[in-house]
Protein backbone atom coordinates (compact mmCIF):
# COMPACT_ATOMS: atom_id res chain seq x y z
CA UNK A 1 0.00 0.00 0.00
CA UNK A 2 1.03 3.70 -0.56
CA UNK A 3 1.94 5.38 2.68
CA UNK A 4 1.25 8.92 1.22
CA UNK A 5 -2.53 7.26 0.33
CA UNK A 6 -3.03 5.64 3.70
CA UNK A 7 -1.84 9.18 5.51
CA UNK A 8 -4.34 10.98 3.10
CA UNK A 9 -7.05 7.97 4.09
CA UNK A 10 -6.69 8.62 7.82
CA UNK A 11 -6.47 12.42 7.95
CA UNK A 12 -9.74 12.56 5.39
CA UNK A 13 -11.61 10.49 8.12
CA UNK A 14 -10.71 12.05 10.85
CA UNK A 15 -11.63 15.65 9.40
CA UNK A 16 -15.32 13.67 8.72
CA UNK A 17 -15.66 12.46 12.06
CA UNK A 18 -14.55 16.11 13.36
CA UNK A 19 -17.22 17.31 10.75
CA UNK A 20 -19.51 14.90 11.97
CA UNK A 21 -18.93 15.56 15.46
CA UNK A 22 -19.17 19.55 15.48
CA UNK A 23 -22.41 19.07 13.30
CA UNK A 24 -23.51 16.95 16.06
CA UNK A 25 -22.76 19.75 18.82
CA UNK A 26 -24.44 22.43 16.49
CA UNK A 27 -27.21 20.75 16.34
CA UNK A 28 -27.87 20.66 20.06
CA UNK A 29 -26.80 23.75 21.10
CA UNK A 30 -28.80 26.85 21.65
CA UNK A 31 -27.00 28.15 17.93
CA UNK A 32 -29.24 25.87 16.66
CA UNK A 33 -32.62 28.08 16.60
CA UNK A 34 -34.55 25.06 14.91
CA UNK A 35 -34.11 22.57 17.96
CA UNK A 36 -36.46 24.06 20.20
CA UNK A 37 -39.38 24.20 17.48
CA UNK A 38 -38.32 20.25 16.44
CA UNK A 39 -38.62 19.16 20.31
CA UNK A 40 -41.85 20.92 21.34
CA UNK A 41 -43.40 19.52 17.65
CA UNK A 42 -42.73 16.01 18.43
CA UNK A 43 -43.68 16.36 22.25
CA UNK A 44 -47.05 17.62 20.40
CA UNK A 45 -46.97 14.70 17.98
CA UNK A 46 -46.86 12.00 20.80
CA UNK A 47 -49.50 13.88 23.14
CA UNK A 48 -52.08 14.08 19.78
CA UNK A 49 -51.16 10.97 18.77
CA UNK A 50 -51.45 8.92 22.38
CA UNK A 51 -54.01 11.32 23.87
CA UNK A 52 -55.85 13.43 21.54
CA UNK A 53 -54.91 15.86 23.54
CA UNK A 54 -55.91 19.12 21.08
CA UNK A 55 -59.25 20.87 21.65
CA UNK A 56 -58.99 20.65 17.69
CA UNK A 57 -56.34 21.11 15.07
CA UNK A 58 -57.91 24.81 13.74
CA UNK A 59 -56.99 26.39 17.11
CA UNK A 60 -53.80 25.32 17.47
CA UNK A 61 -53.04 26.22 13.56
CA UNK A 62 -54.72 29.64 14.62
CA UNK A 63 -52.41 30.31 17.94
CA UNK A 64 -49.50 29.24 15.75
CA UNK A 65 -50.14 31.51 12.75
CA UNK A 66 -51.08 34.53 14.61
CA UNK A 67 -47.83 33.85 16.85
CA UNK A 68 -46.11 34.28 13.94
CA UNK A 69 -47.60 36.56 12.25
CA UNK A 70 -47.53 38.99 15.10
CA UNK A 71 -43.81 38.22 15.59
CA UNK A 72 -43.10 39.98 12.06
CA UNK A 73 -45.27 42.78 12.58
CA UNK A 74 -43.80 43.61 15.87
CA UNK A 75 -40.39 42.86 15.00
CA UNK A 76 -40.36 44.92 12.06
CA UNK A 77 -41.90 48.53 13.38
CA UNK A 78 -39.76 47.92 16.93
CA UNK A 79 -36.41 46.79 15.23
CA UNK A 80 -36.52 47.52 11.52
CA UNK A 81 -36.40 44.25 10.42
CA UNK A 82 -37.91 40.69 10.03
CA UNK A 83 -37.36 38.61 13.36
CA UNK A 84 -36.63 34.71 13.68
CA UNK A 85 -39.78 32.94 13.73
CA UNK A 86 -38.48 30.12 15.97
CA UNK A 87 -39.06 31.60 19.62
CA UNK A 88 -42.85 32.88 17.83
CA UNK A 89 -43.18 29.04 16.78
CA UNK A 90 -42.98 27.76 20.27
CA UNK A 91 -44.91 30.24 21.86
CA UNK A 92 -47.56 29.60 19.39
CA UNK A 93 -47.75 25.82 20.24
CA UNK A 94 -47.28 26.39 23.67
CA UNK A 95 -50.59 28.42 23.33
CA UNK A 96 -52.26 26.18 21.28
CA UNK A 97 -51.18 23.37 23.33
CA UNK A 98 -52.03 24.93 27.08
CA UNK A 99 -55.22 26.55 26.76
CA UNK A 100 -58.29 25.19 26.68
CA UNK A 101 -61.50 26.97 25.68
CA UNK A 102 -64.27 26.63 23.61
CA UNK A 103 -63.92 29.95 21.58
CA UNK A 104 -61.38 30.39 19.16
CA UNK A 105 -60.22 34.04 19.71
CA UNK A 106 -58.83 32.87 22.76
CA UNK A 107 -55.67 31.16 20.94
CA UNK A 108 -54.94 34.20 19.07
CA UNK A 109 -54.82 36.73 22.29
CA UNK A 110 -53.18 34.41 24.08
CA UNK A 111 -50.79 34.50 20.90
CA UNK A 112 -50.61 38.26 21.06
CA UNK A 113 -50.09 38.74 24.55
CA UNK A 114 -47.28 36.51 24.17
CA UNK A 115 -45.28 37.97 21.62
CA UNK A 116 -46.09 41.87 22.41
CA UNK A 117 -45.10 41.07 26.25
CA UNK A 118 -41.62 40.50 24.37
CA UNK A 119 -41.32 43.95 23.38
CA UNK A 120 -43.36 45.69 25.70
CA UNK A 121 -42.36 44.79 29.02
CA UNK A 122 -38.55 45.07 28.38
CA UNK A 123 -36.00 46.79 30.38
CA UNK A 124 -32.76 46.55 29.96
CA UNK A 125 -33.12 45.45 26.56
CA UNK A 126 -34.76 41.94 28.81
CA UNK A 127 -37.71 41.01 28.27
CA UNK A 128 -38.79 40.00 31.93
CA UNK A 129 -41.75 37.18 31.40
CA UNK A 130 -41.48 33.89 29.34
CA UNK A 131 -43.34 34.92 26.48
CA UNK A 132 -45.95 32.00 26.33
CA UNK A 133 -46.43 32.12 30.49
CA UNK A 134 -47.21 35.71 30.31
CA UNK A 135 -49.89 35.05 27.68
CA UNK A 136 -51.07 31.86 29.51
CA UNK A 137 -51.48 33.47 32.55
CA UNK A 138 -53.20 36.34 31.45
CA UNK A 139 -55.53 34.79 29.74
CA UNK A 140 -56.09 32.41 32.93
CA UNK A 141 -56.43 35.58 35.22
CA UNK A 142 -58.56 38.04 33.01
CA UNK A 143 -60.89 35.65 31.31
CA UNK A 144 -61.21 32.43 33.68
CA UNK A 145 -64.90 31.77 32.72
CA UNK A 146 -63.68 31.58 28.61
CA UNK A 147 -60.10 29.90 29.30
CA UNK A 148 -58.86 27.01 31.37
CA UNK A 149 -55.44 24.95 30.89
CA UNK A 150 -54.14 21.90 30.28
CA UNK A 151 -53.68 20.28 33.28
CA UNK A 152 -54.14 16.43 33.98
CA UNK A 153 -56.17 15.75 30.71
CA UNK A 154 -53.39 13.62 29.46
CA UNK A 155 -53.31 11.45 32.32
CA UNK A 156 -49.59 10.24 33.80
CA UNK A 157 -48.94 7.21 31.09
CA UNK A 158 -45.31 6.73 31.10
CA UNK A 159 -43.87 5.19 28.12
CA UNK A 160 -44.43 8.60 25.60
CA UNK A 161 -43.20 10.69 28.53
CA UNK A 162 -39.95 8.40 28.81
CA UNK A 163 -39.13 9.09 25.13
CA UNK A 164 -39.86 12.80 25.40
CA UNK A 165 -37.30 12.94 29.26
CA UNK A 166 -34.46 10.90 27.13
CA UNK A 167 -34.92 13.70 24.29
CA UNK A 168 -35.63 16.71 26.39
CA UNK A 169 -32.50 16.20 28.43
CA UNK A 170 -30.42 15.12 25.68
CA UNK A 171 -30.91 18.33 24.20
CA UNK A 172 -31.04 20.47 27.76
CA UNK A 173 -27.75 19.15 28.41
CA UNK A 174 -25.83 19.70 25.43
CA UNK A 175 -27.64 23.11 25.60
CA UNK A 176 -26.29 23.45 29.14
CA UNK A 177 -29.42 24.11 31.04
CA UNK A 178 -29.90 20.94 32.69
CA UNK A 179 -28.86 22.31 35.98
CA UNK A 180 -32.17 24.25 35.84
CA UNK A 181 -34.50 21.24 35.00
CA UNK A 182 -32.48 19.41 37.75
CA UNK A 183 -32.85 21.34 40.24
CA UNK A 184 -36.75 22.30 39.73
CA UNK A 185 -37.20 18.68 39.25
CA UNK A 186 -35.42 17.56 42.52
CA UNK A 187 -37.35 20.52 44.49
CA UNK A 188 -40.68 19.46 43.32
CA UNK A 189 -40.08 16.47 44.56
CA UNK A 190 -38.61 17.55 48.03
CA UNK A 191 -41.60 19.39 48.20
CA UNK A 192 -44.17 16.61 46.90
CA UNK A 193 -43.34 15.03 50.34
CA UNK A 194 -43.34 18.10 52.51
CA UNK A 195 -47.06 18.46 50.92
CA UNK A 196 -47.65 15.04 51.75
CA UNK A 197 -46.86 15.80 55.49
CA UNK A 198 -48.92 18.87 55.63
CA UNK A 199 -52.17 17.18 53.48
CA UNK A 200 -52.18 13.94 54.76
CA UNK A 201 -52.22 12.62 51.20
CA UNK A 202 -50.27 9.88 49.42
CA UNK A 203 -46.39 11.04 48.17
CA UNK A 204 -47.07 9.46 45.07
CA UNK A 205 -50.63 11.85 44.31
CA UNK A 206 -48.51 14.75 45.45
CA UNK A 207 -45.62 13.93 43.20
CA UNK A 208 -47.49 12.17 40.12
CA UNK A 209 -48.32 15.77 38.60
CA UNK A 210 -44.96 15.97 37.37
CA UNK A 211 -44.58 12.93 35.23
CA UNK A 212 -47.83 14.49 33.07
CA UNK A 213 -47.20 15.89 29.57
CA UNK A 214 -48.31 19.51 30.66
CA UNK A 215 -45.30 19.77 32.96
CA UNK A 216 -42.58 18.87 30.35
CA UNK A 217 -43.43 21.82 28.35
CA UNK A 218 -43.25 23.60 31.49
CA UNK A 219 -39.75 22.10 32.37
CA UNK A 220 -38.02 22.22 28.84
CA UNK A 221 -39.34 25.06 27.54
CA UNK A 222 -40.47 27.77 30.33
CA UNK A 223 -38.11 27.88 32.93
CA UNK A 224 -35.12 26.95 30.43
CA UNK A 225 -36.02 30.12 28.15
CA UNK A 226 -32.70 31.89 27.90
CA UNK A 227 -34.38 34.84 27.35
CA UNK A 228 -35.95 34.62 30.70
CA UNK A 229 -33.63 33.69 32.78
CA UNK A 230 -31.31 34.94 34.84
CA UNK A 231 -27.34 34.58 34.21
CA UNK A 232 -25.96 32.79 36.63
CA UNK A 233 -25.79 29.10 36.91
CA UNK A 234 -26.10 29.60 40.89
CA UNK A 235 -28.79 32.17 40.25
CA UNK A 236 -30.70 29.75 37.34
CA UNK A 237 -30.64 27.09 40.48
CA UNK A 238 -31.72 29.52 43.00
CA UNK A 239 -34.70 30.33 40.70
CA UNK A 240 -35.51 27.27 39.73
CA UNK A 241 -35.98 26.06 43.64
CA UNK A 242 -37.85 29.33 44.51
CA UNK A 243 -40.20 28.73 41.54
CA UNK A 244 -41.13 25.01 42.73
CA UNK A 245 -41.29 26.69 46.58
CA UNK A 246 -43.66 29.18 44.97
CA UNK A 247 -45.95 26.31 43.57
CA UNK A 248 -45.85 24.14 47.07
CA UNK A 249 -47.42 27.14 48.19
CA UNK A 250 -50.04 27.63 45.64
CA UNK A 251 -50.63 24.23 45.68
CA UNK A 252 -51.07 23.98 49.64
CA UNK A 253 -53.66 27.17 48.78
CA UNK A 254 -55.88 24.71 46.29
CA UNK A 255 -54.57 26.91 43.41
CA UNK A 256 -55.34 24.40 40.15
CA UNK A 257 -52.59 26.10 37.35
CA UNK A 258 -49.61 26.62 40.11
CA UNK A 259 -46.86 25.93 38.26
CA UNK A 260 -47.99 28.45 35.54
CA UNK A 261 -48.35 31.34 38.00
CA UNK A 262 -45.27 29.68 39.97
CA UNK A 263 -43.33 31.10 36.96
CA UNK A 264 -45.18 34.35 36.70
CA UNK A 265 -44.26 35.64 39.97
CA UNK A 266 -40.81 34.62 40.31
CA UNK A 267 -39.26 34.71 37.15
CA UNK A 268 -39.27 38.65 36.40
CA UNK A 269 -38.96 39.06 40.19
CA UNK A 270 -35.41 37.21 39.72
CA UNK A 271 -34.83 39.07 36.58
CA UNK A 272 -35.57 42.89 38.14
CA UNK A 273 -33.30 41.64 41.15
CA UNK A 274 -30.52 40.97 39.00
CA UNK A 275 -31.07 43.63 36.36
CA UNK A 276 -31.08 46.04 39.85
CA UNK A 277 -27.72 44.63 40.75
CA UNK A 278 -25.76 44.76 37.46
CA UNK A 279 -26.72 48.37 37.17
CA UNK A 280 -25.44 49.16 40.51
CA UNK A 281 -22.24 47.73 39.83
CA UNK A 282 -21.65 49.38 36.54
CA UNK A 283 -22.70 52.67 38.35
CA UNK A 284 -20.14 51.82 41.29
CA UNK A 285 -17.27 50.51 38.83
CA UNK A 286 -17.62 53.76 36.82
CA UNK A 287 -18.35 56.63 39.32
CA UNK A 288 -15.43 59.04 39.41
CA UNK A 289 -16.09 59.78 42.91
CA UNK A 290 -15.35 56.60 44.36
CA UNK A 291 -12.29 56.42 46.90
CA UNK A 292 -9.20 54.43 45.47
CA UNK A 293 -8.19 51.58 47.29
CA UNK A 294 -4.28 51.89 47.70
CA UNK A 295 -2.43 48.29 47.86
CA UNK A 296 0.64 50.40 50.13
CA UNK A 297 0.16 51.40 53.87
CA UNK A 298 0.54 55.16 54.47
CA UNK A 299 2.61 56.08 57.34
CA UNK A 300 1.09 56.40 60.46
CA UNK A 301 2.21 59.72 62.73
CA UNK A 302 3.56 59.05 65.68
CA UNK A 303 4.80 55.97 65.13
CA UNK A 304 8.45 54.84 66.75
CA UNK A 305 11.50 55.20 64.32
CA UNK A 306 12.98 52.20 62.94
CA UNK A 307 15.49 50.30 64.44
CA UNK A 308 18.81 51.67 63.27
CA UNK A 309 17.39 54.56 62.12
CA UNK A 310 19.34 58.10 63.11
CA UNK A 311 17.39 60.55 65.22
CA UNK A 312 17.53 63.87 65.28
Amino acid sequence: MNPEHSVSTTAASSTAAGSLSGGVHWFFSLENRYLAPMFITCILAAAQLSFGVLESYARTTLAILTALFIELVVGRLFWGQWPHLASAYVSGISVGILVRSPAMWPYALGSTLSITSKYVLRLKGRHLWNPSNFGICVMLLLASDTVASLSIQWGNYLPPMIIVWILGSLIIWQAKRFHICATYVMSFVLFAYVRSWITGHPFLAEVAPITGPMYQLFIFFMITDPKTTVQTTWGQCVVAFLVALAEMVLRLLESVYAPLYALFLVGPAANLIEIWWHARQSAAASDPARPKQWSSRRPITGAPPLHGARQR
